[in-house]
């Protein structure tokens, strides 16, 4: 099967099949190719329903989470997102596609440079990168219309919550072993409404988050 009809039947058949309806969301993950973003021995299985291993113990994640997160957090084309976690940069990617502009923080400083380097084969000019510590977000951009973490804290960093913009949406796996996926709303100034979506199984969030439940 060709490459293009491979994706398209992973859009088919792992997005829509399941509900995934957002066009904007769907536009995205087919102008996004997962198989740009995957190490080389594992490009046969880039469309499947799945995460794989990117190096250091972490991964890209499964397409239908990629997108369902996404569509979780209502984005618009005047958003401005930050992503704590970029990985290999496939999240950050498929995100870019449907808001204004995405910044995205990576802590481990080799995943970092892979990510530009597999962005740089692409047209992001909305996408800007940091390496760092996720936990403290990047106030100097701050606020944010929406928040997204791919790794898992214990608990919601506060300065994440803090640098959301009023109706702001943040969205992170919250837990240790068991996982939920956990949307927060800010209200207003010092309000915030939760909804816990769905079970789910991220790797932990590292650096400040991981010692402070240690």
């Amino acid at each position: 099967m060709r490459k293009l009809d491979r994706r398209e039947q992973m859009i088919q058949e792992q997005l829509i099949a399941r509900g995934i309806l957002n066009p904007q969301v769907l536009r995205a993950m087919r102008e996004v190719d997962r198989a740009d973003f995957v190490p080389v021995e594992f490009l046969e299985e880039a469309y499947e329903d799945r995460p794989l291993p990117i190096g250091f113990q972490q991964t890209i994640s499964q397409p239908y989470i990629v997108a369902y997160m996404a569509e979780q957090l209502q984005l618009s084309p005047q958003d401005r997102v930050l992503e704590i976690g970029t990985g290999c940069g496939y999240n950050a990617a498929v995100i870019s596609r449907v808001v204004e502009s995405v910044y995205t923080i990576e802590i481990i400083e080799e995943l970092a440079d892979l990510a530009r380097e597999n962005l740089s084969r692409g047209q992001y000019p909305n996408l800007y990168t940091a390496k760092g510590d996720g936990y403290k977000g990047w106030p100097d951009k701050a606020p944010f219309d929406a928040i997204i973490l791919t790794a898992a804290p214990a608990f919601i960093p506060k300065p994440l919550k803090q640098q959301l913009s009023t109706n702001g949406r943040l969205l992170a796996p919250v837990g240790i072993g068991s996982q939920e996926l956990i949307l927060i709303i800010r209200t207003a100034s010092d309000s915030f409404e939760e909804r816990r979506l769905l079970a789910v199984n991220f790797v932990p969030m590292t650096g400040k988050a991981q010692r402070d439940r240690s």
